[in-house]
């Protein structure tokens, strides 16, 4: 039987990890959405020797788990500490906080970058064409019509990037960073009571990420009124 008493005891601790877990996520998505925004449009020529470095780093990092990239990136790159500090970098790395936010904001970058580069093939190509024979320059074509057409189509699919991104926090805990799953195994090994812990711990990140879902699904009715409303 699960204890109620204790379960709503356990909430406020559980709490006090929330503002981490929002750091995490808000610098990963923000820094990992520029940088696929990046390489999207890197991706959009013919250019082979800008292409294959950009679509060799994005199978790397969608196709290792982001536990192993965490590992690598904090505990693997620490074995460099010499060359880090002769480059004035070490700060930068002997911090889990910042190997955290990089692991994440790389692996969210892979993603998104497919995302957004396929949402921009998805433009139909009448429009840029149109804007071509109007005497529009390209980047001002790219600004004005292909950009805000692909960030309204990928929405959907980016979501589903953020929501997965906000749970890979949890992952943040094993290099010492104290979140909601780095409090729950602090307060598992302290009560040996894991099941209170892990659906408080759960229950926190449902409602994180169902308020997140409702803001993004009003982004996008917002942005495409056209469309009939998602439920």
């Amino acid at each position: 039987m699960i204890d109620l008493a204790f379960f709503l005891e356990i909430i406020p601790a559980l709490l006090a990890g929330l503002p981490m877990t929002l750091q995490l996520a808000a610098f990963s998505i923000s820094i990992g959405f520029i940088i696929a925004l990046l390489l999207a449009l890197a991706q959009q020529g013919d250019h082979r020797l800008l292409t294959w470095p950009i679509r060799t780093f994005v199978a790397v990092f969608r196709g290792t788990p982001l536990l192993v990239q965490i590992f690598l990136i904090y505990y693997g790159l620490g074995q460099f500490r010499p060359t880090l500090q002769a480059i004035g970098l070490w700060w930068l790395f002997r911090e889990p906080y910042w190997c955290a936010i990089m692991a994440l904001s790389l692996n969210t970058a892979a993603y998104g970058s497919e995302i957004l580069r396929g949402a921009m093939l998805g433009v139909p190509r009448g429009l840029v064409e149109a804007a071509s024979a109007l005497g529009i320059p390209r980047l001002l074509t790219l600004r004005l019509v292909v950009l805000p057409l692909a960030l309204r189509q990928a929405i959907p699919s980016y979501s589903n990037e953020i929501i997965l991104m906000v749970k890979g926090t949890s992952l943040a805990s094993i290099i010492t960073l104290i979140e909601v799953t780095g409090i729950a195994q602090g307060l598992i090994s302290q009560t040996y009571r894991a099941v209170e812990v892990f659906i408080a711990a759960g229950a926190i990140y449902l409602t994180l990420n169902f308020t997140i879902i409702s803001g993004l699904n009003a982004l996008e009715t917002w942005l495409t009124p056209y469309l009939p409303p998602r439920t």
